[in-house]
């Protein structure tokens, strides 16, 4: 089932997303974050943009919502989208069933366009996004440094 966030599913979306800080290259973020700082993440992106998990059996494997691009008010229409599947459970369709929900509640917020920034590699993200009809538009080289290697990002946009 896919449902809004609740501030109580903190620490398990928080779980979620330290597992890609500390063992992979797909945030940017270098330390794992605390609770406190999710909660804070969660109460503010919820208060302006969708923000919904996946769970089945009681059991939170995913989440995605839509958060601000950039401060100035002339992007106020573009946002940028983020998705993240408890380890182990690629494969599943479930990124799909998420990503596509987030689409419809953006559509509805009457968002333009929406972008997903994407370490590279990563062919699933990738495909996830070209499945929802996202088109490359940048390749920035070496723009974040993490686990001692420079690491590219890409931009997939996504135009209403």
């Amino acid at each position: 089932m896919i449902r809004n966030v609740h501030i109580n599913d903190a620490q398990k979306l928080l779980d979620i997303y330290n597992y890609y800080v500390v063992n992979t290259v797909v945030t940017f973020d270098l330390e794992a974050l605390s609770l406190d700082a999710f909660k804070e993440k969660i109460t503010t992106i919820s208060a302006n943009y969708p923000f919904i998990v996946y769970e089945e059996n009681n059991e939170i494997l995913g989440y995605a919502y839509g958060s601000k691009f950039r401060p100035k008010p002339a992007y106020n229409d573009t946002v940028e989208s983020t998705i993240y599947l408890k380890h182990g459970e690629q494969g599943k369709q479930i990124g799909s069933k998420l990503y596509g929900e987030l689409l419809s509640l953006l559509k509805l917020k009457h968002v333009h366009v929406v972008l997903g920034v994407l370490t590279l590699p990563n062919d699933a993200s990738v495909k996830l996004h070209e499945k929802f009809g996202f088109k490359q538009v940048a390749h920035l080289k070496e723009v974040g440094l993490k686990f001692g290697n420079w690491q590219d990002v890409g931009f997939w946009q996504l135009t209403f």
